[in-house]
């Protein structure tokens, strides 16, 4: 180890302090994070202290936890926070404090608490603070990715679910059409303005092959709309279940059929559409309800707590979820975003929301993600969606694929970086390969 590494002790590293007191009613909007246990929990009109700020879960379940807040802020009293990093980079402690696991810190109370002045006294071994700020450079480099490429993520899935919306639930094209028609003018160009987004006097400065295209895409939207059971809905659709266009569950895993090892997909690393880590578990480790077998195209939704919208599109084979999910197999290719889009739609997990019963456990029947009634469209608009849609869909599940390798680059460079292990230099080589 060089000389620019030396000992000291958590005291000596960071000062912390317990947080303050803010009741509801107390709470008042604005701008300002509120950090507690585990982690931001609202906003507040006031801040208590200047940030970068780290926070520590002080007691109960979360207790241990360390969380980063970038911007000005209130410390909860359910967490202690840093009120001196003593000269360090705020984001090195707090990636330092968060390998410490201080949850196994009880200071002994019956109720799971942590303790500054025990805690003060640990022993740690930390770099200088120009190797810290170029170890937060190489870390946060690879966090500023897998960042930009969730936000590039939710823009794509915006753009497929406003599509969804404007063609299967608000029926834009099909009224453009019926409101053309009763104006004189060409149903088919005013359906072509609507799906395109231009007005009708820009459609002819697109290039003659995406004109056609469009007007193709136009085509295959009535120009009527007929009574249902739902309420007025476009002429030729039928209603149906979800589950006329997809299979529940279709392959699950019997106790003797379970691998030796599986890579395994909970709802705890499942949300808003994302799989956020995949675990391979081997033999006595794999839990019992590790048991349904996932197919790239398939969609998964928790039934568990269905609020916590735990769900995602399945983007590879090989995989093992939970028997907390709701597995739809789409029984057509050209079905994947259209199930997906359907299933996990704000109206539907509201919906299972509401549904989920159950007290302190609040759970549905895997039956009730797709038994809601829709206006089902003809193949052939359902075809053309898909070779809309799933270019968007194929570049989000690639982009998934790449953060859950840099999630593990990072992971394994952090601690080796933390300890001196690994120098920035060795860092940055396997960054830049």
């Amino acid at each position: 180890m060089s000389a620019d590494w030396r000992d000291v002790t958590l005291g000596e590293f960071v000062r912390l302090q317990r947080g303050h007191d803010l009741t509801a009613s107390e709470q008042r909007p604005g701008h300002f994070p509120v950090m507690g246990s585990a982690g931001p929990n609202g906003t507040h009109a006031e801040f208590k202290a200047f940030g970068p700020g780290v926070v520590i879960g002080r007691s109960g379940a979360s207790m241990g936890r360390v969380h980063y807040c970038e911007t000005d802020y209130w410390p909860h009293n359910t967490c202690m926070y840093v009120t001196d990093f003593l000269g360090n980079n705020p984001l090195f402690a707090f990636y330092k404090l968060a390998e410490l696991d201080l949850a196994r810190y009880n200071s002994g109370s019956a109720q799971p608490s942590l303790n500054r002045n025990y805690i003060y006294g640990m022993s740690l071994r930390i770099p200088s603070r120009r190797i810290q700020d170029q170890i937060v450079d190489v870390v946060h480099s690879i966090d500023r990715k897998i960042d930009l490429n969730r936000r590039i993520n939710q823009t794509l899935e915006a753009m497929a679910q406003a599509i969804f919306k404007s063609w299967f639930v608000d029926f834009d094209p099909v009224k453009a059409k019926i409101a053309a028609k009763a104006e004189g003018r060409d149903p088919l160009r005013a359906a072509m303005s609507v799906i395109s987004g231009k007005a009708d006097s820009e459609l002819d400065t697109l290039p003659t092959e995406v004109l056609e295209q469009l007007a193709a895409t136009a085509a295959l939207f009535s120009d009527e709309m007929e009574d249902s059971e739902l309420g007025r809905i476009p002429k030729g659709w039928t209603l149906g279940a979800l589950s006329t266009v997809c299979d529940l569950n279709t392959s699950s895993w019997s106790a003797k059929t379970l691998p030796a090892s599986v890579k395994y997909v909970d709802l705890a690393n499942t949300k808003n559409g994302e799989v956020i880590e995949v675990q391979t578990m081997e033999g006595s480790n794999i839990p019992s309800r590790a048991r349904r077998i996932l197919e790239a195209g398939d969609t998964i939704v928790g039934t568990v707590r269905p609020g916590n919208r735990s769900f995602a599109l399945v983007g590879e084979a090989g995989l093992t979820g939970s028997t907390g999910f709701a597995v739809l197999s789409p029984r057509k290719r050209y079905l994947r975003e259209y199930v997906y889009l359907a299933a996990t739609a704000d109206a539907n997990i509201e919906r299972l929301a509401h549904l989920a019963d159950g007290g302190a456990y609040p759970a549905i029947r895997p039956e009730l993600v797709v038994s809601d009634v829709l206006p089902i469209p003809l193949d052939d608009l359902l075809g053309e969606f898909h070779r809309i849609s799933s270019p968007m869909f194929d570049q989000v599940l690639e982009i998934r694929r790449a953060n859950r390798d840099l999630a593990d680059l990072r992971a394994t460079l952090l601690p080796k970086l933390l300890s001196g292990e690994l120098s920035v230099v060795e860092a940055i080589a396997e960054v830049e390969a």
